[in-house]
Order: C-alpha cells, then structure tokens, then sequence
C-alpha cells in the first residue's frame, strides 16, 4: 500500500515515526516544508526519517507545481494522511487517494475549526481539549468525524505541556484507527454544523498583554503563548517584555484606586504582583528585549511601575 503523507512540526515528525512502526511494509510518500523562523526546526529531521524509512520524500507548501502535478497524476495513492499541514490540499490530489484522504486536528470538532486551536482554547480557559480524525473535504475542517480523543486541562498548565499531551493523542487515534484506514472502513459520522466554531489565524500583536482584561484572562494568555510560541508582551520602560510564566492571583485584596498594569507588590525571590482589570497576577519568568529570560523582581524593581505605557 502506498500512503501519502503530509506532515509538519515536531508532532508530525512523531505521526510520521509511529505510522513507519505501525505499518513497516508499505510505501510512504512524505511531504513536509521549512519550519518558520521563531519554530523549533523540523524539516531536516522528517526528510532524514523518510530516507531512512525507504519513503520518498518532496518538499513542497503548494501543491501547484508541474513537477507535483506530474507526480500525483502518474502515482497512485492508497491513503493520504495530513498532519500539522498548513496548506490547502487541492481535490485534485486528496480526491485521488483510493480509500480516502484524512486529517488529524487539534480540537474535538466541530468546535475550534481554523487556526492554532489548542492555543485558543488555553486562551479561552477551556478545561478541556482533545484531537479528532476526520475525513478531508473541500471546507476546512469540516469532513465525517472517524474518531475523537481528549484530555482534561489544568488551569495552570501550559502550552508545552498541553501541546505534548495533544501529540499524544494524535498517535492514539492513528494506532487505533490504521486498520479502518487501510481497510477502507473509516466512514465517519458528518459533523453537527449547529456547534461549529472557528478561530482566527493568530498575529504577533494578539500576544500583546491587555491590561484592563481580567486577571485570569491574561494568566490564560501567559500560558497559551508560553514557549515554544513567541510568549506574551508588554511593554517597560520602553521596550518589549516577554512573560513567559505568570500565576493568577485568587481575589483577595480589593483595589478602589486601581491602574491596570501597575506593580502593586515587589516578591523577593518570587516575581512581581500586577494589577490587572479585576485583580492581580504574579508574573514568574520574565526577558526584556535584548537580555536573558529572568525572574521579574529582577527586572522590575518599584511600585512607580506601569507596564504596557
């Protein structure tokens, strides 16, 4: 059987290592393109295991080149798997896969369809998030759902964290459900078009820190966009501070004379308290453009303090 598939990130590099040990034998054909500037790579490592696995491997974001038209009108595809795969797949080539074409996302659909949607959900406080197998038609992730899995989700963990658990679900639906897929017995149920939800593509500045926000929100933004995304900012003195680990503080002290963003507390050894729009949050590690990550009573150092003017 020959199965094409198109992978990207570190997640798919796993996909890809896990179908090679689940299905030995048969012929893949892998795709993947160059990971973004601020990604942990990726590229190199998914061409070095498709060589080694014997699969042949292409390089390509679009699929509108000749010498990829070529290729997928003069090879036959099995199965086609998409994993982390940030790029329209045309019908011309998922509807040439004989037993289907499916994908792997990072919600349990029909909620979250779109972009970055484990990222949102922690920006959301969603408590829970999950990955779901489902057949790739026209619309963006809106094909029969062949299988689900989910995870409950911390209210402090972050996104790496969150991200690996994710992966992991990713391999199970795959090693569950590989037979069905082979076998051409992976229907799928159609999605219920009433829940669907969607996310936006993500920006740098939806990283920027709102400081009138309530409290949990920004905690919730700390954590979603921790490492390895770019990490939340604001501004101090002038430049750009990155927070890269924040605690919410449950309410306890009540502000009538209240500025948001405004150091309320200096925690030796700790961080720094900061008032947001219904209370504060104790910013953890935190990096000032062009220095080393710190803890932020390192940095920031009086009660005069605004961040984000």
């Amino acid at each position: 059987m020959r199965i094409a598939t198109f992978c990207a990130g570190r997640r798919g590099l796993r996909f890809l290592e896990k179908l090679r040990e689940l299905a030995p034998d048969d012929q893949l054909v892998v795709f993947s393109f160059p990971e973004e500037a601020h990604e942990p790579p990726f590229l190199d490592d998914i061409r070095a295991l498709a060589r080694a696995a014997g699969a042949t491997f292409l390089e390509a974001r679009g699929l509108e080149r000749e010498d990829l038209a070529t290729f997928f009108r003069d090879t036959p595809i099995d199965l086609l798997l998409a994993v982390g795969w940030r790029y329209l797949i045309p019908r011309k080539v998922h509807g040439r896969a004989r037993l289907g074409a499916f994908v792997v996302h990072d919600s349990l659909l029909p909620r979250y369809r779109g972009f970055s949607p484990t990222v949102w959900a922690l920006v959301n406080g969603e408590p829970r998030v999950g990955a779901t197998l489902f057949r790739m038609v026209d619309e963006v992730d809106a094909g029969p759902i062949v299988d689900q899995a989910a995870i409950e989700v911390g209210p402090d963990q972050s996104i790496a964290e969150v991200m690996e658990q994710v992966t992991g679900l990713y391999l199970a639906l795959l090693e569950r459900n590989l037979c069905r897929l082979r076998s051409g017995a992976a229907v799928g149920e159609p999605q219920d078009e009433r829940l669907a939800t969607f996310t936006c593509r993500r920006l740098p500045e939806d990283n920027r820190i709102d400081w009138a926000a309530p409290a949990r929100r920004v905690h919730d933004l700390v954590r979603a966009v921790a490492r390895p995304y770019p990490g939340a900012f604001t501004t101090f003195s002038g430049r750009v501070l990155r927070i890269w680990s924040a605690r919410w503080v449950e309410p306890g002290r009540r502000f009538v004379g209240a500025v948001p963003g405004r150091v309320t507390r200096i925690l030796p050894g700790e961080g720094v308290a900061v008032l947001a729009g219904d209370g504060e949050i104790q910013l953890g590690e935190v990096q000032l453009e062009g220095e080393p990550p710190a803890r932020a009573d390192q940095v920031v150092r009086s009660l005069s303090t605004t961040l984000g003017r």
